[in-house]
């Protein structure tokens, strides 16, 4: 565990798609105090709307919703030209052996589990998006 600058995020743009309203409230105040503007929704329909309008730098989506699950979304992405760069990490309470190769099968970048916590949550982010090549080097870390 190492300090992270506040301004980490700065001027990103994320997307969080989940229908728990706890998990969405802890990922849009840790998102917004290192410095990102978090666009919420909860169900996967919602979320494409906003991840259409606003082209996020990375999306975190919950894979069980209503109306369109995370697996939906996931498709609807990877289907569109415009939106298939964005980077996406899955977001499961239901971690089982084999859940990380399927969402990244899928398309997701990689995935974290629930619940998300204060303590972990930006460590745990920060670890998968230095995986992700075009944001690690944003980072500057």
């Amino acid at each position: 565990m190492f300090d992270l600058p506040r301004d980490l995020l700065k001027g990103w743009d994320i997307a969080v798609i989940d229908d728990e309203e706890d998990s969405l409230l802890v990922a849009q105040v840790i998102l917004d105090e290192y410095g990102a503007t978090t666009h919420t929704a909860s169900n996967g329909e919602e979320g494409l709307e906003i991840i259409r309008r606003v082209k996020p730098r990375f999306v975190i989506s919950d894979l069980s919703m209503p109306v369109l699950d995370g697996w939906g979304l996931i498709n609807k992405m990877q289907n569109d030209p415009v939106l298939k760069d964005i980077p996406a990490i899955a977001l499961t309470a239901h971690a089982m052996v084999g859940d990380r190769d399927r969402a990244v099968a899928m398309g997701f970048h990689n995935y974290l589990t629930k619940p998300l916590t204060v303590e972990t949550f930006i460590q745990d982010l920060v670890n998968l998006l230095i995986d992700i090549p075009e944001l690690a080097e944003e980072l500057n870390i």
